[in-house]
């Protein structure tokens, strides 16, 4: 569970972030559409689309190159028609990448660090459901963050989307039962 103290004293950091991203980010390639799906890199971008679509962004924090688990929930779920069907519905996707062998233009680079800072992210793959929100007066944006999501443990072998869309639909139940 996120400390909403600490949540908020990144808060201010993660508005520069999303900001100084907007207009910085918006010039790099976005990953190709996989099995259809469109995964943004750029909070700003996602934020757009979460604001038009009023759909929460799904934040999957992974290490592209070097992260076994992260490639097992890639193929395990996201790869599965279900997943994709599932996402197209209910979320905007967002792939915040860690690296190790390879360099990310460092201003995406700030942008997953702020928000790995932000949900207190310690492990990979981990997965945040959020709304980003700007706030009454519209000079900062605030993290509304609905739940976060693993690997599907405990699934039954080849069945692991099904576990991680029933969990990923409690959260958004609950998301809409607070509000959203």
């Amino acid at each position: 569970m996120l400390n909403i103290l600490t949540m908020k004293s990144v808060l201010m950091f993660v508005a520069m972030l999303i900001v100084a991203t907007q207009f910085s980010c918006t010039a790099q390639t976005e990953p190709a559409p996989a099995n259809g799906l469109e995964w943004h890199t750029d909070l700003a971008k996602a934020r757009s689309v979460s604001e038009a679509t009023k759909k929460p962004i799904f934040g999957f924090f992974t290490g592209s190159d070097w992260c076994g688990w992260c490639h097992r929930l890639q193929a395990n779920v996201f790869a599965k028609p279900a997943f994709v069907e599932w996402a197209k519905k209910n979320v905007v996707l967002l792939e915040l990448d860690f690296p190790r062998r390879k360099q990310l233009p460092q201003e995406l680079a700030q942008q997953n660090a702020g928000l790995q800072q932000a949900f207190q992210v310690s492990g990979y793959p981990t997965i945040w459901l959020f709304y980003v929100e700007p706030d009454a007066a519209g000079q900062r944006f605030n993290l509304n963050a609905l739940g976060s999501l693993g690997y599907p443990s405990g699934a039954e072998p080849g069945k692991e989307e099904v576990k991680f869309l029933a969990d990923a639909d409690a959260i958004l139940q609950k998301g809409a039962a607070g509000g959203k």
